[in-house]
């Protein structure tokens, strides 16, 4: 039997239950010295970079010609993807665009802070966003669903989708399918640091891009990183990860099912089982061979790498007031409430990105169809970052309004704290000089 890792949460030192907080991603310095050249390459020399990266990274069949996917391509995809899937796309993107719907902000809001004196927001579209969608340990529509639908209803006129090709030079097709059904026609064939680039760089045939969103592998987070000031980078999603808190009234065989879930996405994932119930983690530690027999090769070989590893398996705690100092302590971007009541503990967890409460809540579920986002932010980023949004496409502006009546009163007060703070233009700009003009103009 597979050794998965166990921990005794309240025998551990403070150095043993910091390592456990550790992700894939903490340290990322060998990566940023690997982008470089890609990036400065992608920059220097456009399509012609990105088509020899996709041959030498992707190993697949890309020239500078066939670097944006065709209409022909598009039109294709939905005669290759089986109708029960995109049954399910459909589905997926139905509910997501009635969550995100809700979170559209209005147009503009004006409240009168003094008499004849407003303030208030206005909310504009970001003008162009590039969507980052991975493929490197599989196929993720759902990925394309959940960074296009938001986009699209904050309204952003300019979208496209990076994402790497497959050895024959096509995009899967079920994420095409997505695109378009999300209402994004531009998708280019190329992926990793080089594709980062591409959209802040803009080549000759990808148009640059304001903003990047979406997960992505470590070379990704790494080329995030050093092209900040270049094109905003967007919230921090890297590899998965999930913790599965699970109380006594569950068994621990549902547990490990739910804990498998993120851990297979690959091997620099992160998983953990956090109970209290030593039946819990015992049914879970059983349970696991058996879910193994029914996965796939490589995503057994994935999930074992994670939950037999540094960064991932059962850890018992003494309480459940210890299971939730170790959620807290750790931010996840999944989080289960595995538990007959889940809302009991909600109240006691500050830091997670997405919060799943009960038995028939898998992060499987949420992932592709339940409708909040599941591009989150990962390595501790829940302590600072919420979940990809309508508000990650759209920008605010300030809008102020003063009347000449409410005038002289903001006017004595800001040239009292301009003069204190030493700007004589700012107390200039509201001193009689102005009022001399305003009545010429009168």
């Amino acid at each position: 039997m597979t050794n998965v890792s166990f921990y005794d949460y309240s025998k551990l030192n403070v150095e043993e239950k910091a390592a456990l907080l550790r992700r894939s991603e903490t340290d990322i310095s060998s990566f940023v010295e690997k982008v470089a050249p890609i990036l400065e390459a992608v920059r220097t020399e456009g399509d012609k970079a990105l088509a020899r990266f996709g041959r030498e990274f992707d190993k697949a069949d890309i020239t500078e010609a066939n670097l944006k996917v065709t209409e022909a391509e598009f039109d294709a995809a939905f005669k290759l993807v089986d109708a029960s899937v995109i049954e399910s796309i459909k589905f997926g993107i139905d509910n997501i665009r009635k969550f995100h719907e809700e979170q559209k902000p209005e147009a503009m809001w004006l409240k009168e802070i003094r008499p004849g004196a407003f303030a208030g927001d206005r909310f504009t579209p970001i003008q162009s966003v590039a969507l980052y969608v991975p493929r490197g340990k599989g196929s993720f529509p759902s990925v394309t669903m959940m960074t296009s639908v938001p986009a699209a209803v904050a309204g952003v006129p300019n979208l496209a989708i990076v994402t790497p090709p497959a050895p024959d030079g096509s995009v899967d097709g079920a994420t095409l399918v997505a695109a378009r059904l999300a209402g994004v026609e531009t998708v280019y064939k190329v992926g990793g640091a080089q594709a980062v680039a591409a959209v802040a760089y803009g080549t000759e045939t990808v148009k640059p891009a304001l903003k990047i969103v979406g997960p992505g592998s470590p070379w990704v987070v790494a080329a995030k990183r050093s092209l900040f000031g270049v094109i905003d980078t967007g919230l921090p999603a890297g590899p998965s990860e999930v913790i599965i808190l699970a109380d006594d009234t569950v068994h621990g065989g549902l547990a490990a099912l739910d804990l498998l879930i993120e851990a297979e996405h690959g091997a620099d994932s992160s998983a953990y089982l956090v109970t209290h119930s030593r039946r819990v983690a015992e049914e879970a530690l059983a349970a696991l061979p058996e879910h193994w027999t029914k996965m796939t090769e490589q995503r057994v070989a994935f999930s074992k790498a994670v939950l037999t590893g540094k960064s991932g398996g059962v850890v018992l705690t003494s309480s459940i007031e210890e299971s939730y100092e170790f959620v807290n302590a750790y931010a996840p971007e999944h989080l289960e409430l595995l538990s007959e009541e889940p809302f009991i503990h909600l109240g006691h967890i500050t830091e997670a990105s997405e919060i799943l409460m009960g038995t028939h809540t898998p992060v499987s579920i949420a992932n592709f169809s339940l409708g909040p986002n599941a591009v989150l932010p990962t390595s501790r980023w829940a302590r600072t970052f919420g979940p990809l949004s309508v508000a990650d496409f759209v920008k605010r502006s300030s809008v102020g309004f003063v009347t000449a009546s409410a005038y002289p009163e903001f006017a004595r007060h800001s040239h009292n704290l301009a003069v204190y703070e030493g700007f004589s233009s700012h107390a200039l700009a509201v001193s009689p000089v102005r009022d001399a003009y305003l009545k010429k103009d009168a």
